[in-house]
């Protein structure tokens, strides 16, 4: 078994990248973002976290997230996460994806990548960063011209607070965070 390195620093700030199954996109559809919110609301009763940032595509999520000062238990967040999702969800979302014989055998599911990309946030100027990689990451994606297109963003929570102006990000592209996973 692989011995994945994790950052267990108490009450960090953490950049996540979920990415679903084979990249199938069905994170967008009405009932996929019904289950992420409920999944995340029910989680944080027992296992709080601030979201900070947050931008939900097709195949995957990009998220800015930072845990209490007695905390350092991201992994138990985003595994229940996915577990509610898809046991409440699963048949619901109706993702026709085969799965392998090894997630057979674990009894996974054909929701989710088994794995997920997360960065410890060192600064402000690190957090600054990566809110922008998350806001701008539509545009990357062809999604959308704009950051301020995509409805399901944190950008529009950014924007009416005041941290980025109306038009951030429109005609210029954003720099990609240096040692970040390339989704």
């Amino acid at each position: 078994m692989s011995n994945y390195r994790r950052s267990h620093v108490l009450g960090g700030t953490f950049f996540i990248t979920q990415v679903t199954y084979q990249r199938e996109p069905w994170l967008c559809c009405d009932v996929a973002r019904k289950a992420l919110r409920e999944s995340i609301e029910k989680v944080r009763v027992k296992y709080p976290l601030t979201i900070d940032a947050f931008v939900l595509l097709p195949d995957h999520f990009h998220c800015l997230w930072t845990l209490p000062p007695d905390d350092r238990d991201l992994s138990v967040r985003l595994r229940l996460i996915k577990t509610y999702v898809t046991k409440h969800y699963g048949k619901l979302l109706e993702v026709n994806r085969d799965i392998s014989q090894s997630r057979e055998k674990r009894g996974e599911s054909n929701l989710w990548q088994r794995r997920f990309w997360e960065h410890l946030i060192r600064d402000e100027k690190d957090f600054a960063i990566h809110c922008d990689y998350i806001h701008d990451n539509p545009v990357r994606h062809g999604l959308c011209e704009n950051p301020q297109d995509w409805q399901y963003s944190s950008i529009h929570r950014f924007i009416t607070q005041g941290v980025y102006p109306k038009d951030w990000g429109s005609g210029e592209r954003i720099a990609k965070p240096q040692g970040s996973w390339d989704d």
